[in-house]
């Protein structure tokens, strides 16, 4: 911007005249038109400086809208805040309600199953005691057998005392052949009395060829007297198990009782009884020379209360037994389709490791 001048040029007094010569005119215009152009330079920065200051005032009010923007969405999102901590004080008292639902729900599944487990140890006791009303003729027969024997030498005793013959070493071969006898009928008894005792259910080492043993023990009269051939095909290695030997006698005394049952009226009765092992299991298979299983009844045949056999001559509850037993105890049992005859398959886990003292199922 120029200087502005300090003040308009005046006529000098020397002249005594108040005219403007043209010298004077001249610099009186020239002043006039600078103070023209001044006042032109401010009036442009003055309309630089409004242009700026309507900028600064559009830009003060986008931010200002953007400020109310943001208020707003603030607003927003604390309303929001304010119904999701309801609607989180709502799930809270919800999601209490609901565990105390399932506190309740599970201590009710847990009294279920309470009593579910003791209806199933009073079925397999029932399972026992049908078992053994099923092996009361056979375990006559067999008793029999031992208390003749019995009166057998005590009568030679008697003879030879009455016959005045004292030698004592005949007198006390016969006694101990009659002690031999008494000591095979009070196992028969002990065992059967250990059958069908109502007992916690432990777990220990299990020998499976002792079970297999005392099984056969319990019904071989009864196979014999139906003219029932066993063959056995037991493997040399140790078959040791984790389990109760009760409770697996009583597995294969139904596998036992069920192939017997379906060799009624067969022409060759025979029972095999297989077993075999790896490294992690053992296979115990018991397979019959009867009809066999149909296809369409072998997935119905383990079902509660299902029989094949006549009315009033099977509960149904055998092999429902058997495969509660067999899975309790960490295996399976399964039908195998063979010609001619039936065939159960039963895998047991190998004892790994030794048992510790006390373990209930």
């Amino acid at each position: 911007m120029a200087a502005e001048p300090e003040r308009l040029p005046q006529p000098s007094p020397e002249n005594g005249t108040e005219e403007l010569d043209a010298a004077a005119l001249r610099e009186r215009v020239a002043w006039l038109e600078l103070r023209v152009a001044q006042a032109e330079e401010r009036r442009r920065a003055l309309l630089h400086i409004m242009g700026d200051l309507n900028e600064s005032n559009r830009r003060l009010g986008d931010q200002r809208k953007a400020m109310l923007h943001i208020l707003g969405d603030y607003e927003d999102d604390r309303s929001r805040l304010a119904h999701s901590n309801v609607k989180l004080g709502d799930s809270r008292k919800a999601m209490i309600h609901i565990m105390g639902d399932l506190r309740e729900t599970t201590q009710e599944m847990e009294r279920r199953e309470q009593e579910l487990r003791e209806k199933q140890e009073q079925l397999v006791q029932a399972g026992k005691l049908a078992t053994l009303g099923e092996l009361t003729t056979g375990v006559a027969h067999e008793l029999n057998n031992p208390l003749n024997n019995i009166g057998l030498f005590v009568g030679n005793v008697l003879d030879m005392l009455r016959g005045g013959e004292l030698s004592r070493d005949r007198i006390a071969q016969e006694l101990e052949s009659a002690m031999e006898q008494v000591q095979k009928a009070t196992a028969i008894i002990s065992h059967l009395r250990t059958f069908g005792r109502a007992a916690p259910i432990s777990l220990a080492e299990v020998d499976m060829d002792e079970v297999i043993e005392r099984s056969l023990l319990l019904m071989q009269e009864q196979l014999r007297l139906r003219g029932i051939e066993v063959e056995l095909d037991l493997c040399s290695d140790e078959l040791v198990v984790l389990g109760n030997a009760i409770q697996l006698e009583q597995v294969f005394i139904n596998l036992l009782t069920n192939a017997r049952d379906a060799l009624d009226g067969s022409r060759g009765k025979t029972i095999r009884v297989a077993t075999s092992r790896d490294e992690d299991w053992i296979r115990i298979r018991f397979a019959d020379t009867g009809p066999g299983i149909p296809r369409d009844l072998e997935q119905r045949i383990f079902d509660p209360f299902f029989t094949t056999k006549e009315v009033g001559t099977g509960t149904g509850l055998g092999l429902s037994i058997t495969y509660s037993i067999v899975k309790e105890h960490g295996g399976s049992i399964a039908v195998e389709s063979k010609r001619g005859g039936a065939s159960f398959l039963i895998e047991l886990p190998v004892m790994s490791e030794p048992p510790p003292e006390m373990l209930v199922l």
